[in-house]
């Protein structure tokens, strides 16, 4: 496979990627970042945990879907994430989801 059909075939996995997230998003509460990942979770647990001279984060979360390319399933029924850097979780409306017109891959 050249670059260029291997550049394509990743274009395409991206935009289904993005299709599927923008069909599927409206049946989540929380949108979570951390460093590896982004996820949807209908419910979320965040705790510090302290050790030794430092600390990390604990992070569960139940009804998920990850956003990861190169997952056949990517809807999982729970996730536990142990991390020392950055836990961003948004708890979101449900105009919260809605893509302006202009982003939109309707015609």
């Amino acid at each position: 496979m050249n670059d260029d059909a291997f550049d394509d075939y990743e274009r395409g996995l991206e935009l289904s990627l993005f299709q599927e997230y923008r069909d599927v998003s409206t049946q989540f509460k929380y949108v979570v970042e951390t460093e590896r990942r982004f996820y949807l979770a209908n419910e979320v647990s965040l705790e510090r945990r302290d050790a030794a001279n430092d600390f990390y984060f604990e992070l569960t979360m139940r009804d998920v879907w990850v956003w990861d390319i190169y997952r056949s399933d990517r809807f999982v029924k729970q996730v536990r994430v142990l991390t020392f850097k950055d836990v961003n979780v948004e708890e979101l409306n449900a105009h919260d989801f809605e893509l302006p017109k202009e982003l939109s891959l309707d015609d």
